[in-house]
């Protein structure tokens, strides 16, 4: 089983790569800095940069892929304030990486995924649905809303090829991002996540469900 996850030097990614290669898979994991120090195929990718991605498909071509997991993120209004916060700059980055970002990975990598008819997993966030509109973190809460949408519409692009799309939360996770306070660690949540990605069926794209197995509401 050959599966490629962006984002996998740290955090869930990070878990998700270290689980799939423990269970004897063949993953390949992407950085955008340095090397990480651990067994396995690393490729260099930034996920903001459409020439690295670009690159990154042509590499793979059309070899084939199993599961393309779409785990890069980032959340850079965390913690600002609605007066003052939240800059243009922000914006861009984060869509270009939470969005763009998903949508040119999943596109460079077609061909290998109809090769192997595989499927694709888009790690979003509860912070996506509409009915959990707490405020605040405005930045982040649009850009996995439109990772949602995005995969709810490859789902439908993609259902008559035999590739199934699932979007996940993958519940609020002691990382760097989800911070010390969170419900769970990496190991759990990626634990959880390999389920949902096994049991993900073209009968079922589409979904948007939780690391636990939840159906989460839009």
């Amino acid at each position: 089983m050959t599966v490629l996850i962006t984002g996998a030097n740290r955090g869930i990614g990070r878990a998700l790569f270290d689980a799939y290669h423990s269970a004897g898979a063949d993953p390949i994991g992407t950085y955008r800095g340095t090397r990480p120090d651990a067994p396995g195929i690393w490729r260099q990718a930034d996920m903001a940069d459409p020439a690295s991605i670009a690159a990154l498909g042509a590499e793979q071509g059309r070899a084939p892929l199993d599961l393309l997991i779409c785990n890069a993120g980032v959340n850079l209004g965390k913690g600002q304030r609605l007066e003052d916060g939240f800059s243009a700059a922000d914006w861009a980055e984060t869509f270009a990486v939470n969005v763009t970002g998903v949508f040119l990975t999943i596109q460079s990598h077609l061909p290998a995924l109809r090769a192997g008819r595989g499927k694709i997993a888009i790690i979003s966030s509860q912070m996506a649905s509409s009915t959990n509109a707490a405020g605040g973190h405005y930045i982040y809460r649009a850009s996995k809303a439109a990772a949602l949408n995005l995969g709810r519409n490859l789902a439908v692009d993609l259902r008559d090829e035999g590739i199934a799309v699932g979007i996940y939360h993958p519940g609020w996770v002691r990382t760097d991002m989800g911070g010390d306070s969170a419900a769970i660690g990496t190991e759990e949540a990626a634990t959880g996540l390999l389920a949902r990605f096994e049991a993900l069926s073209v009968p079922t794209t589409g979904c948007f469900e939780t690391w636990d197995g939840r159906a989460h509401p839009f």
